[in-house]
């Protein structure tokens, strides 16, 4: 295993750039490798991240023969990860997949298939997961501060323009997006949701396009979940709520709730309280207040992705599997079609 595991991106977007700044901040890792059918882009993400000189390459079969290329991270559209991500794997390469991990549960189990056959690991990048109030509410779950679980929430109120959907080629399709704000933006909010709550068994769902043209997704989405606990839980998705408001989660239970705006905890209420009770809320309390992406899709920090790939950096040496594998990364999916096809249907979808 080399001192540094060496990284070749797929896609030189705005995605790739949270990627090469979290490598660079992780000592065990680095970029090797650019893949992009556009030099000029590939350029200027060199450019603006800093990088040095790295081999830029047009195909994949032609960057996972390159030397020094350990690992491969696919950031291209949605719709676009299952051909690079089976090349990869056929390399002997690991693989790292921006979220989502595909547009359906078929794509995201081939990708699955071939990283198993291929004895690679894989990882779904999910950075929510890795911010220290998500880590504590799930330890809260995991130590049954709650009770019985019987309500959970996740808000994704966001605004994107007409100018977001129109600039890129790709934003917005069925094909290459996979849906809308529901597959694209409150994914995230959705996988959270599967982590704390746990599997869902059944889903309706409605969806909409209210505030934007020229798209072939929605802008609005709301679905209902029973889990397999029993607990029920509610979904809100929107890039149609202007001026956008920071991304939510909550859980409750017969002992307790929380709830989570962003990485600040507004409620953290048990019975009976504890002295750690306190401790969460003094940590926690407005310490953040951004609106991480809300309005701007741009602005977010890359940490949660440094904490993600330090991981799979590791998982690799240590040949483990990731704390985010595929199989955790197709629930998500999964979910979200079942409530596309509630949608469409009109009808409750079970799982």
């Amino acid at each position: 295993m080399p001192d540094q595991l060496g990284f070749c991106i797929v896609g030189c977007g705005m995605i790739a750039r949270f990627h090469v700044q979290a490598i660079n901040a992780i000592p065990g890792a680095r970029v090797a490798a650019l893949v992009s059918r556009s030099t000029e882009s590939a350029a200027k993400l060199i450019a603006d991240s800093g990088l040095p000189a790295v081999p830029v390459f047009h195909s994949v079969e032609d960057a996972v023969r390159a030397p020094g290329v350990d690992a491969v991270i696919i950031t291209t559209p949605s719709g676009n990860h299952r051909e690079p991500a089976l090349v990869a794997a056929a390399a002997g390469k690991h693989v790292v997949v921006e979220k989502p991990l595909e547009i359906t549960g078929p794509r995201c189990a081939d990708i699955i298939e071939a990283c198993t056959r291929a004895k690679v690991q894989l990882c779904t990048i999910f950075p929510s997961r890795f911010a220290d109030s998500s880590a504590a509410l799930k330890a809260a779950v995991d130590a049954g501060k709650f009770g019985r679980l019987t309500l959970g929430e996740t808000t994704c109120k966001w605004w994107r323009t007409q100018a977001y959907y129109d600039e890129g080629g790709w934003k917005g399709t069925q094909a290459l997006d996979g849906g809308g704000a529901m597959m694209n933006q409150a994914i995230h909010n959705v996988d959270l949701l599967l982590w704390m709550m746990g599997d869902a068994t059944h889903v309706s769902g409605f969806t909409a396009t209210l505030a934007h043209e020229r798209i072939e997704v929605e802008d609005t989405a709301v679905a209902v979940i029973r889990f397999k606990s029993g607990a029920l839980g509610v979904i809100q998705a929107t890039t149609s709520v202007h001026p956008g408001y920071p991304k939510t989660i909550a859980v409750h239970g017969d002992k307790g709730s929380a709830v989570i705006e962003q990485e600040d905890v507004l409620r953290w209420d048990f019975t009976p309280p504890t002295p750690d009770d306190a401790k969460v809320k003094e940590r926690f309390a407005a310490k953040v207040g951004a609106a991480g992406g809300a309005a701007d899709p741009k602005a977010i920090s890359f940490e949660g992705h440094r904490r993600q790939l330090a991981d799979f950096v590791d998982a690799v040496r240590a040949n483990r599997p990731p704390a985010v594998d595929g199989r955790e990364g197709k629930k998500a999916v999964d979910l979200i079609c079942a409530i596309y096809e509630s949608a469409r249907t009109g009808r409750t979808v079970a799982l």
